[in-house]
Order: structure tokens, then C-alpha cells, then sequence
């Protein structure tokens, strides 16, 4: 199956593996992000298959005309690859600022959702209608890192999203599902190797592993037909202290 997509946090990391994955497979895609030298890298190669959309998806008039794009060039949409995501600032409660906590839940939490609602609406009117959504989660979202009070909090969020999503959309022939990530190798997850706090206050490096390993699996669940979903789906290092964590 291939079709149309959007992709946020299309500029590095997983966003740019998904978006020359999706492409590779035949897929059409608006690849979505801040940084417009990095998103044109993303699609340098892509052709007429892929437009760059410069989009700050904290800002309800940046993700309209990301979509608006979308609709003007292809006329619809069958996927939404929602990724855009921060970690920090990182902290406790008593050690995040409110502009801090604000920051996190506006790109994690409110950009997904500003994304789903665009997207739900070009699905549901379209012929034929209905689509996939994908939400990148976290392993964050089963269990924090010590002092990541913001993001895990937004990744927990994600998976109630996640769920009212893939409810709300069943009717109208949009699936939904979440993939928790852990341990990439990216740049947000460059210093892991290196060594990453643990919960009894030790710091130990943890194994990463390759993020195209990621995007082929968003190939597969992109490629489903829209009578089957994979809800959620986990993708770590096999050696990372999840299982048994703390």
C-alpha cells in the first residue's frame, strides 16, 4: 500500500529515516518541520514525490497551512506520521520551570493534536475516505528516565491519545497506533552511549541501536489495509534497562 503522508519532525532523526522510507516505497510525503535547509536535505533526491513544509506545529496557523499544502497538491490524505518531539528541558517537578513544562507539552502533546484534528478531518471528507494515523510514543511512555517529568508526562499523554484516536476515527475508517521507541541512535539520543542516569542514581552507558530499523517499522504498519492496525507496537535495544528497570 503507498498513498500520501505527512511527516513531522521531518528535518533529522527519525522523522528524515521515515520520510526517505516512506519515499523509497513509493509513498507521496509532505515532509513537515522547523528548519528548512534540513527538510529540503530530507527530500533532496525525492522528485515531484515530496514537498518540504516549513511548520512550527506548536502554532494552530502553521499546522492549518501544512495540511491546506497537502490537500492543494494531492488532494488527499491517507497517512499522518505524527513525530515531532522534544525532550527537555529535563527536571523534576520542583525543577522545571513553567515556561519549561509549557515548551514540552505545547510540541508533544498540543502539536500531535493540532496534526490528528487536521488530518481526521481531510480523512473523513475524502473519497474514498479514511486513513492511518501514527504517533511516536516513547518507551517514556511505559517508564520514565529519573528526572523527565515533562517528557514522560507528554508520552503518557500520547498513548491516551493514541487511544481516543484510534475509537473516535473507527467509524469513519481511520485507524490509529502508537510506536515507543528506545534507544535509537539519534541525535536525541546521542549521549546514551556515553552514559545516561539510572534509577538507583548511577550513570551507565546503555545500548543504542539503528533508527532505520524504526522507519521500516512504520513501513509496516503505514502498509497495512485500514481493516487491521497494530495498536501499539514497542522497538528498543535488545540489551537497554527497560525490562527490569530500577
Amino acid at each position: 500500500m503507498s498513498g500520501t503522508a505527512v511527516v513531522t519532525g521531518a528535518g533529522s532523526g527519525h522523522g528524515r529515516a521515515i520520510t526517505r522510507t516512506l519515499l523509497a516505497a513509493g509513498w507521496r510525503v509532505a515532509a513537515a518541520g522547523r528548519r528548512d535547509a534540513e527538510l529540503a536535505e530530507t527530500i533532496a533526491t525525492a522528485g515531484q514525490a515530496a514537498i518540504a513544509v516549513p511548520t512550527d506545529v506548536t502554532v494552530p496557523a502553521s499546522v492549518a497551512a501544512l495540511f491546506d499544502a497537502v490537500e492543494r497538491r494531492w488532494g488527499r490524505l491517507d497517512l499522518l506520521v505524527n513525530n515531532a518531539g522534544v525532550f527537555g528541558p529535563g527536571g523534576a517537578a520542583d525543577e522545571v520551570s513553567f515556561d519549561g513544562w509549557q515548551q514540552i507539552v505545547a510540541v508533544n502533546l498540543t502539536g500531535a493534536f493540532l496534526c490528528a484534528g487536521h488530518a481526521m478531518r481531510l480523512m473523513k471528507a475524502q473519497t474514498p475516505r479514511g486513513g492511518r494515523i501514527i504517533n511516536n510514543g516513547s518507551i517514556s511512555a511505559h517508564s520514565p528516565r529519573p528526572r523527565s517529568v515533562g517528557y514522560t508526562a507528554t508520552k503518557h499523554a500520547i498513548t491516551g491519545l493514541t487511544k481516543s484516536l484510534a475509537l473516535d476515527g473507527r467509524e469513519f475508517d481511520i485507524a490509529c497506533g502508537q510506536i515507543d521507541i528506545g534507544n535509537a541512535a539519534t541525535e536525541m539520543t546521542r549521549g546514551l552511549e556515553r552514559g545516561a542516569p539510572q534509577a538507583d542514581g548511577t550513570v551507565a552507558p546503555e545500548p543504542t541501536f539503528d533508527p532505520q530499523n524504526v522507519a521500516d517499522a512504520v513501513l509496516f504498519m503505514a502498509g497495512l489495509p485500514l481493516d487491521a492496525n497494530v495498536q501499539f507496537l514497542t522497538i528498543a535495544a535488545t540489551k537497554m534497562p527497560f525490562i527490569g528497570r530500577g
